[in-house]
């Protein structure tokens, strides 16, 4: 199995819509396994300190390989997802692994 972890960075906005965005990607980002049949498991977490210096939300998801990774990657269910990040987004952080 492969574990892809991505944290991210938004950029500067008020407390309230920096959390009215959080939950938008945060209900985007889950609903990706509901379209993508390759993810095995996704979770999303939103920093409970909503004005730190940290990452805001980090997005955890299980693939069986690096073809199923490379298949999410591309898919247009996540490549909309992905375009509304890069909006909202400076910085952005990942590592993938392999588990067993």
């Amino acid at each position: 199995m492969i574990n892809h972890i991505v944290l991210f960075k938004l950029k500067d906005y008020p407390e309230d819509k920096k959390v009215q965005i959080l939950n938008e990607l945060k209900e985007s980002l889950e609903g990706l396994q509901e379209k993508i049949t390759e993810v095995k498991f996704i979770e999303v977490g939103i920093n409970h300190q909503i004005n730190s210096d940290n990452f805001d939300l980090s997005l955890i998801t299980y693939f069986e390989t690096l073809d199923d990774l490379e298949a999410y990657r591309v898919h247009p269910e996540h490549q909309k997802v992905v375009e509304r990040i890069r909006e909202t987004t400076v910085d952005r952080a990942s590592v993938d692994y392999f588990f067993e």
